[in-house]
């Protein structure tokens, strides 16, 4: 599948992704989020990254869903207003997810490989690592990068004073691949999981 990106190159004053953007399919946000900016404001400080491997789930028809047993506390962003992230802990690790579905319905898109962009050194000593290769090439690695924790749980990412927003980037060309998702023990029968082919920071 082929996907093309003209433009820019800096994204810290770009105007985050609105709320329509996410009103949608989550496999459509999820597949389209590829090639987009994660951007994380500390302090006067910016940290960032291109998003390159994401996957889509659903509500009670998903078994692999966070939503699948219905609406709870802890999962309640996946049943409201799409643009907020939605953050659980999976082994001690912090997953990000943005919330994503047309009206009515439920679901996410776990943002699970980035590219490290801006901040680099600042992510590297908040994983207490030097490797570039192995920075945010998954979804524990770039929440921890990001400083990515509970506290943002639910926060609306469509508004530009967010502390973390997503944003438009577009510079290249791509290879989009497809597979099923990840360390599910129970997927359906459709490919959700979406990554940049070629990209050596897609996890492994």
């Amino acid at each position: 599948m082929r996907h093309h990106r003209t433009g820019a190159s800096m994204v810290s004053n770009v105007a985050p992704l609105g709320r329509e953007f996410y009103a949608r399919d989550p496999s459509l946000v999820a597949m389209e989020l590829l090639g987009k900016i994660v951007v994380k404001r500390k302090g006067s400080e910016t940290l960032s990254g291109r998003i390159v491997e994401t996957e889509a789930y659903y509500g009670d028809r998903d078994p692999a869903s966070r939503a699948y047993r219905g609406r709870k506390n802890y999962n309640r962003p996946m049943f409201e207003e799409p643009g907020r992230l939605f953050i659980y802990m999976v082994h001690a690790h912090w997953l990000l997810n943005v919330v994503a579905h047309p009206e009515g319905e439920v679901g996410a898109v776990l943002i699970r490989a980035l590219e490290p962009l801006e901040g680099v050194e600042t992510m590297m000593r908040n994983r207490g690592i030097s490797n570039l290769r192995n920075l945010t090439d998954g979804p524990g690695k770039l929440t921890r990068a990001l400083e990515v924790t509970k506290e943002l749980h639910g926060l609306n990412i469509t508004s530009p004073r967010s502390e973390l927003t997503v944003s438009q980037w577009e510079d290249e060309h791509y290879e989009i691949g497809t597979s099923h998702r990840i360390g599910v023990t129970e997927d359906l029968p459709q490919e959700l999981r979406f990554f940049i082919e070629g990209n050596r920071f897609v996890s492994r």
